[in-house]
């Protein structure tokens, strides 16, 4: 079966610190995890406005995508078969919103918050997500 996802690094300054919106999120194993949000791409959406919509449902961030950063793929094992993914990872623009997740549809989200994209990769659980927190760092000259 294939999943196809979108995503991103919601951006903003915050106290003088290039950031970006993380969300914090239990594992199954029971650990809690910094990722970026991302979900489902909608039919007749595209990934931007996908990437947009997951942002602002799981984080509550209004942003528009100004860049598109990278997909990544990967399998993973569901119930009752093997699941293909791709998430498609994009650079946003924060327009408005406060970070929260009391409108996470989901419910998946324990919270949320601005994290400075200098600290980002300690943060990241993932690797694959950290390989895209470092090309948006040299997208926007941030050093790390």
């Amino acid at each position: 079966m294939e999943e196809v996802s979108a995503g991103g690094l919601a951006v903003d300054l915050v106290d003088g610190q290039v950031c970006a919106a993380l969300i914090l999120r239990r594992a199954r194993t029971g650990r809690l995890e910094w990722l970026l949000p991302k979900g489902h791409v909608e039919p007749g959406e595209t990934p931007g406005q996908a990437a947009a919509r997951e942002i602002e449902e799981e984080t509550g961030i209004h942003c528009r995508p100004v860049r598109f950063i990278s997909a990544m793929d990967y399998w993973f094992s569901g119930p009752d078969r093997r699941v293909h993914k791709v998430v498609h990872h994009f650079l946003c623009e924060t327009i408005g919103g406060e970070i929260t997740v009391e409108n996470d549809p989901d419910c998946e989200a324990t919270a949320a918050g601005w994290v400075p994209l200098v600290v980002m990769n300690q943060r990241l659980a993932y690797p694959a997500e950290r390989r895209i927190a470092t090309i948006a760092m040299k997208l926007l000259g941030v050093k790390q």
